[in-house]
């Protein structure tokens, strides 16, 4: 046991006491001791209220068991099951028409669409990364992926992001310095032109020019307050929109960078005749840079496996980097060594002869972790506290920083802190985080309302019951997002003695989704989110198959919905892309006034009435799972990696968390449950995965196999428990499996 500090009814690892005295509250002007004696106050008052919401949950989900029970099968009475879901308090009548009154909230939230990428913020690489995915170059975004086919006798760029187990946003990016294609060794002309032609083609759509094409621009320049841009066959023309120009950088007669606006978001014209693409290019054009992930959710949850107060206090120390802005990371890439930082702001010149700063940086959110979290590195009368209130508490500490002292509102003008909260059950739960907010804002003399939420709509109580979960956040509220991913899973386990599920392919065509994510919009819509907070999508989860996403999420802005998860720096600039093709705002006015989803077509669970699947079609069924957890789980268990790029039983990499690994988990406890396959049969899969996995793992020297001695080895213990334990575990929650076998191992290895 490490030493604790007793304040109050508390005791207090000294760690995070620590942390918090010397580290997170010096320059904020909050007295620690005061404001350990707060918290203390904060728990007496709230724990009990945490409580009693968890035990609710439990009460709930035993009362649909039982009503499953009594009405088994796919084809129960839906009309007799909403009015269960209504009789015992699952389902709440709504209380009428309002509109949010969240205040002082920065545009990147309140008025512009764009990408939003979620990163794990233990990792000082990964969280920089993600937080200077402000701005990406489009040229190395389509040069490093599948974008543009590699045809032709185009050889493959080899994207930045590939390669790394550790997916999705996790990976590194350059994409800030610009052009950096050219500079790698076996950089291909043919595919390079292609890139250009794309980038034009870009420009045409979004910044036409009054005559000709950006495809046949020699020169861009400033006369008098315009952009005039002189083409091949000597015509000089300006832009279809003069008023799209913004700024430059540069001599007007020769600018270096030219700025344009389009839906809210800004475009990059790099100009550098000495640069390795510009001088092979008429108008010495470079790049072209796109502002992308507009805001970043640096993630203390689902992508992130901290189990102990060292974890914990490794997580705040990075926030607390990203805050005061001295993060650094030592990075090496392509040769070369250097240290990331968070980028500065951007300065121009407007073309009335102004100066016009731009943020460097995506606007940070913090993700805390759920309510039904318990840690030990606070306990109250010897049993732990819910982690969410630490959570709450340090990370608005943390956040101060970027409210007071030198260099302050680095991260929100507006003067906020954004906190999103995942995994609530309905709006008591969110009233909880509410009132946690106001005891925290009580704490740090903040003022009421600075604390912001956003609710992760991926629970299903929350989604019936959507309209008043904002209701009791009306005053704090910056976005609502739906998570597909944690949704199938608490769908699955919601209706888990019902009847089998569908196989995880299908789950994505069951009638609740599409009633799900429309009707996410259609209440975001009525409760007047728009000016206020954004309305958002989940992730694409596939992150090297950028041409399947890029034809794929441009479905996101055209439902209504301001912002959507990205899987890596590399796809909030194609993504970006899609936010100039569709103006949000224009779409969310005509949703406004159509037909809400309907709740009923919310409540059809994914079902199947008679499976008659083939022993095959089980045994690959079991085979995809077992391969998705193993090869998650073992990054958990024996390296702490909270979110892994795992390839699937088809070879697609997929990049994994603990909301996919609660589908794999649960969709086996179902099918288990119900008859589906035997528990020999699982077992068999677990076994003949392992091994795949360790194949896959093969050129890590680090890793440990699972097939050598599997009862032995922690992690197949941890995916085995995950499966045979999953019908127990509360609302189908992976971590209180994940945190013990992770502390086994920790233990194993000596900390």
């Amino acid at each position: 046991m490490s030493p604790t500090v007793k304040i109050d009814q508390l005791e207090i690892d000294r760690k995070l006491y620590d942390f918090v005295n010397e580290e997170a509250a010096p320059g904020t002007g909050i007295d620690p001791i005061e404001f350990w004696y707060g918290f203390a106050r904060l728990v007496g008052a709230l724990a009990p209220r945490n409580a009693a919401l968890l035990g609710r949950r439990d009460e709930l989900q035993s009362r649909i068991d039982a009503w499953h029970r009594e009405f088994p099968g796919a084809d129960f009475d839906p009309a007799r099951y909403k009015a269960h879901l209504a009789a015992i308090g699952y389902l709440l009548p709504e209380k009428g028409p309002f509109e949010v009154e969240t205040a002082n909230v920065d545009a990147e939230i309140a008025h512009v669409a764009g990408p939003q990428l979620v990163v794990p913020v233990n990792n000082a690489r990964y969280a920089l990364n993600a937080a200077n995915a402000r701005w990406g170059s489009l040229y190395d975004a389509l040069y490093g992926t599948d974008v543009i086919p590699r045809d032709g006798g185009s050889r493959d760029g080899g994207s930045r992001d590939g390669g790394s187990r550790d997916g999705g946003v996790l990976r590194d990016s350059n994409a800030t310095r610009g052009g950096d294609a050219a500079h790698r060794d076996g950089y291909d002309p043919a595919r390079g032109a292609k890139v250009i032609a794309y980038a034009r083609d870009f420009l045409d759509r979004h910044f036409g020019l009054a005559e000709g094409s950006h495809r046949q621009a020699v020169r861009y320049h400033l006369a008098g307050r315009a952009l005039h841009v002189h083409l091949e066959d000597g015509t000089v023309s300006p832009l279809k929109d003069p008023a799209a120009f913004r700024g430059y950088q540069g001599p007007g007669d020769a600018p270096t960078r030219v700025l344009l606006a389009h839906h809210g978001l800004h475009v990059e014209i790099h100009i550098d005749r000495a640069h390795p693409i510009g001088r092979t290019d008429a108008a010495g054009v470079s790049d072209v840079v796109l502002e992308a992930a507009l805001t970043t959710i640096e993630d203390c949850e689902d992508s992130v496996a901290a189990v102990d107060v060292d974890d914990k206090v490794a997580v705040y120390r990075n926030w607390l980097g990203l805050m005061t802005g001295r993060l650094a990371a030592e990075v090496s890439k392509d040769g070369e060594r250097f240290t990331r930082r968070l980028n500065d702001d951007r300065r121009y010149r407007t073309p009335q002869g102004g100066e016009l700063a731009l943020h460097g940086r995506s606007l940070m959110l913090v993700r805390n972790v759920g309510h039904h979290m318990i840690t030990d590195a606070v306990t109250q009368d010897g049993k732990g506290v819910p982690e969410t209130f630490v959570d709450a508490a340090v990370t608005s500490l943390i956040g101060m920083h970027d409210l007071v002292g030198p260099g302050a509102r680095r991260n929100s003008r507006a003067g906020s802190i954004y906190i999103v909260k995942p995994k609530m059950h309905g709006p008591d739960e969110v009233k909880l985080a509410v009132d946690l907010f106001h005891e925290v804002e009580q704490i740090l003399g903040l003022n009421r309302n600075t604390l912001k939420i956003g609710i992760m709509d991926e629970e299903r109580r929350t989604t019936v019951n959507l309209m008043e979960c904002i209701r009791e956040a009306r005053h704090r509220i910056v976005f609502i997002n739906t998570g597909f991913l944690d949704r199938t899973g608490d769908e699955i386990h919601t209706s888990m003695e019902a009847a089998p599920v569908p196989r995880k392919a299908d789950l994505k065509k069951a009638r609740w989704l599409e009633a799900y994510e429309r009707h996410n919009v259609d209440v975001g819509l009525a409760c007047g989110l728009p000016g206020h907070a954004q309305i958002g999508k989940g992730m694409w989860a596939m992150p090297d198959l950028m041409a399947d996403m890029v034809k794929a999420k441009i479905a996101h802005p055209q439902a209504g919905a301001n912002t959507a998860w990205v899987p890596s720096p590399t796809a909030a600039t194609l993504h970006a892309m899609h936010y100039h093709e569709v103006s949000v705002a224009d779409v969310q006015r005509a949703l406004a006034s159509r037909a809400r989803a309907l709740i009923d077509d919310i409540l059809v669970p994914p079902l199947v009435a008679n499976p008659a699947w083939s022993p095959a079609d089980i045994a690959e069924e079991l085979n995809n799972d077992a391969q998705s957890i193993l090869g998650y789980v073992v990054r958990w268990i024996d390296s702490g990696v909270g979110c892994s790029k795992v390839p699937d039983y088809f070879d697609t990499a997929l990049m994994e968390d603990r909301a996919t690994l609660r589908i794999s988990s649960q969709h086996v406890a179902n099918w288990l449950h119900h008859g589906v396959c035997s528990s020999e049969e699982v077992m068999q899969a677990l076994r003949r995965m392992a091994a795949v996995v360790d194949r896959q793992n093969a050129g890590d020297p680090g890793y440990r196999p699972l097939a050598t001695d599997p009862d032995r080895n922690v992690a197949f213990q941890a995916a085995c428990d995950l499966v045979f334990n999953g019908r127990e575990q509360p609302n189908g929650y992976t971590e209180a499996i994940l945190t013990a076998r992770r502390k086994e191992r920790k233990a194993q290895r000596g900390g």
